[in-house]
């Protein structure tokens, strides 16, 4: 099976033709302005146009950058469902005034919800859920973030208040919240009420993408890389684009895992921008069981554990006071970077100017001082040990693998290391790890009622369904982690069930790839 794998970064697109685990061909290029037309760029090297496809596989920082920027997102209406218990803070209490601004917000707080043992908490008032469905659809918005009081336990009123909802907006984008986070009601009402706002830009997101792959050539199913390491149906993403959050650093993770081997390591992913250190678990990304900030917004849901640094390719430094970032010259390098004629002094001119790399033309570093590149190569080794240290759950070495377009920056040897692993390819690994990601379902939620062999087999099969809409094979589908905690204070046999199943991508043959055959 052919597949493309594309990431699309802040400062480098790569793309990779892999068939089954062979790596056919892969091209790394500075990210144009024009990002889908740089995207079409990208097939066009890896694969000629008469080549059948099977599948396409895109990671892109589009909606991170959304939110960073507080730009692209659509108005937002929040209907929390909590009243009275849940009156004291209203929604998007502890969001970025900026943030708040740009999505504009039209907040409800109504009575209904759950008690922590599943009582309900008062009735469900649908008159007031209507009230605000009306008072949204004149506002003329249509997405909506719909939160109710512990939900993740039972999620009655968040789906009635749905159907409330589009029987009033017929066309509304609805987010509930059990269907993305935790127990917590701010950080869960945070995670869905980001996604309300990005899913407008989602839905362009992937028409632009498809745009592009028919430009391209390219007749094939076609895939968005999530912040697990995995993929899912682009139509399937464009309804949860805050998955995709954190997905560029996932995929080299799982890039490096397929390089090496390895299913037990260390990873860190060196771009044009910044680096990112993460653990290979059982060949996935380490998850975050803490609270995450996206765009300074405290989140609670699935997102990986990694330590962003302020070190890349492109990172400036300051010849005066020989300080490192965290600016950037991004995708301008080719022609910032004194290497290729500029006069920014970069990571990248003290790698060339110390021998570790061959980047545009040495010459135009030589003047630099030897006591000056010593220097900032043992800045930047501090600066990376550090990260190492910080992410390391023993004091035991690890094993390092050093992927990204700079990781000719990562030292041959470092304390806390056992071995830095380099392999081929390593530079595309995040396209890579796109082109031959699975597909995942996961279901984290609270069950009672049953005994504890019946929830993890109810969370097993909700997990299998969900990976099933997202494109998984279903006789490919195996588990890849089940926990399960008993909740001592909730009655019924109450726990928190955890259950993660990955399976192959069921290839549907495209037009292009049947009259090939």
């Amino acid at each position: 099976m052919k597949r493309i794998g594309i990431d699309v970064g802040g400062t480098n697109t790569d793309a990779v033709l892999i068939d089954g685990e062979k790596v056919i061909s892969a091209i790394k290029f500075p990210t144009t302005s024009d990002v889908m037309q740089g995207v079409v760029n990208a097939i066009g090297h890896v694969v000629a146009s008469q080549a059948p496809v099977d599948a396409v596989m895109i990671g892109t920082t589009h909606f991170t950058n959304a939110v960073v920027e507080r730009a692209r997102l659509e108005r937002i209406a929040a209907i929390r469902i909590a009243m009275p218990a849940g009156a004291s803070l209203p929604p998007m209490i502890d969001w970025p005034d900026d943030l708040r601004e740009a999505v504009d917000p039209l907040s409800f707080m109504v009575h209904g919800g759950h008690e922590y043992d599943g009582r309900p908490l008062v009735p469900l008032a649908r008159d007031e859920i209507r009230d605000a469905a009306m008072n949204i659809r004149d506002a003329g918005i249509t997405s909506v973030g719909i939160t109710a009081l512990f939900s993740p336990l039972t999620a009655e009123c968040e789906l009635e208040a749905e159907e409330i909802v589009r029987s009033v907006i017929p066309d509304a984008r609805i987010t509930l919240s059990h269907t993305l986070g935790r127990i917590g009601l701010l950080e869960r009402e945070n995670v869905t009420l980001l996604n309300a706002a990005l899913q407008g830009l989602g839905r362009k997101t992937i028409d632009a993408f498809k745009d592009a792959l028919r430009k391209a050539g390219v007749n094939a199913p076609f895939y968005l890389t999530q912040n697990d390491g995995t993929v899912v149906l682009a139509d399937v993403a464009a309804a949860n684009p805050v998955y995709s959050f954190a997905s560029g650093p996932t995929n080299s993770m799982r890039g490096a895992a397929f390089l090496t081997g390895l299913k037990e390591a260390m990873v860190i992913d060196v771009g044009g921008t910044t680096s990112d250190i993460g653990c290979l678990v059982g060949g996935f990304p380490r998850e975050a069981n803490n609270v995450v900030e996206v765009g300074g917004v405290r989140t609670l849901f699935r997102m990986p554990d990694l330590l962003p640094m302020a070190l890349g390719g492109g990172t400036i430094i300051d010849p005066e006071t020989r300080k490192i970032g965290p600016r950037s010259v991004g995708y301008r390098i080719t022609e910032k970077a004194r290497v290729f004629g500029g006069d920014t002094l970069t990571t990248t001119d003290i790698a060339v100017a110390a021998g570790l790399v061959e980047i545009g033309d040495r010459d135009r570093v030589k003047d630099l001082d030897k006591a000056l590149v010593g220097d900032l190569l043992k800045r930047i080794e501090a600066m990376v040990e550090d990260g190492v240290d910080r992410m390391k759950t023993s004091a035991e070495g690890v094993n390092l693998i050093a992927v990204g377009g700079g990781a000719f920056l990562i030292p041959e040897k470092l304390k806390g290391a056992s071995s830095v692993l380099r392999v081929e390819h390593a530079g595309v690994a995040n396209a890579l790890g796109a082109a031959m990601a699975q597909v995942s379902g996961e279901v984290d939620q609270v069950f009672s009622g049953m005994s504890r062999d019946a929830a993890i087999a109810e969370a097993d099969r909700l997990a299998r369904q969900r990976a099933i809409e997202s494109g998984a094979d279903p006789n490919s589908i195996v588990t890849l982690d089940a926990e399960d905690i008993p909740i001592a204070y909730l009655p019924g046999d109450a726990r928190r069930v955890r259950v993660r199943v990955v399976g192959d991508i069921a290839f549907m043959k495209s037009p292009q790839t049947a009259a090939a055959q």
